[in-house]
């Protein structure tokens, strides 16, 4: 086997004065002030969906069945301090989430249920569809998947003669700057998988999604390894924070 090709690429005050400890609360019913608190943010989620509450609200709302006993706005802050959004909280790996104090087994299951939800819908949207009708969708999908990790990701696309998405796999992770890629790899499976062409995607933690010299050079290598056996290439997708490039728009491939 060929060797892998690597792609390239003071703390604010965390309580508002009015803000509770983050402490257990005695057994029993909970204090008015964090049951009305609760109820209230329900109800103007319910009403006016993800849109009627900012990111640190939206967390609370997730964090509520972690932590039934205690006041959760001070950690949902604490974490949006720590990672800056909502979507990067649900991305943070679990080790990272450990280190926030207040985050325990509860919370990092929690969140990690709710990224594992987003992920699905998203993925339910484009499995088995026609690329060319579903490609916004797709690319919903990759930014869901991909846009907020910390560390690089090579996925596959797979698809069939009608260009419909058979597979969707993992192949590679990396750091934060590169992930080894095996060619042969990519096109082996492309074969137990009876695909007919494929689409690369991978992702720039740093947020910038221009190619490197090294992404470069690997698609071409992945390229030239699927024409050899009657595969197309479609794409190579490179997955920013805010943007997406294709190497097919921008004349790479």
């Amino acid at each position: 086997m060929p060797p892998p090709r690597s792609f390239s690429e003071a703390p604010l005050p965390l309580l508002d004065p009015d803000e509770a400890a983050a402490a257990p609360l005695p057994a029993g019913r909970l204090p008015s002030y964090i049951a009305d608190h609760r109820k209230r943010l329900r109800a103007r989620f319910m009403e006016g969906g993800a849109g009627a509450v900012p990111d640190y609200e939206l967390l609370e709302l997730v964090l509520f069945r972690a932590i039934p006993r205690q006041d959760v706005k001070p950690l949902a802050r604490r974490l949006l301090e720590a990672f800056g959004d909502f979507n990067r909280v649900l991305s943070a790996p679990e080790a990272r989430l450990r280190q926030v104090p207040g985050v325990g087994e509860a919370v990092v299951i929690e969140l990690k249920v709710v990224e594992a939800a987003a992920q699905r819908l998203a993925r339910a949207r484009v499995i088995n569809r026609p690329v060319i009708s579903s490609w916004a969708a797709l690319l919903d999908y990759c930014h869901t998947a991909m846009a907020h990790r910390e560390t690089e990701q090579f996925r596959v696309l797979y698809l069939d003669r009608k260009n419909t998405l058979i597979a969707d796999e993992e192949q590679a992770r990396g750091t934060v700057d590169h992930v080894p890629v095996y060619p042969r790899e990519v096109v082996k499976r492309a074969l137990e998988l009876n695909a007919s062409a494929l689409i690369l995607v991978h992702n720039h933690p740093s947020g910038d999604p221009t190619p490197s010299d090294a992404d470069i050079a690997m698609t071409a290598q992945i390229q030239a390894a699927a024409e050899t056996l009657g595969l197309s290439l479609h794409d190579h997708l490179i997955i920013g924070k805010a943007r997406e490039l294709s190497f097919r728009s921008e004349g790479y491939l």
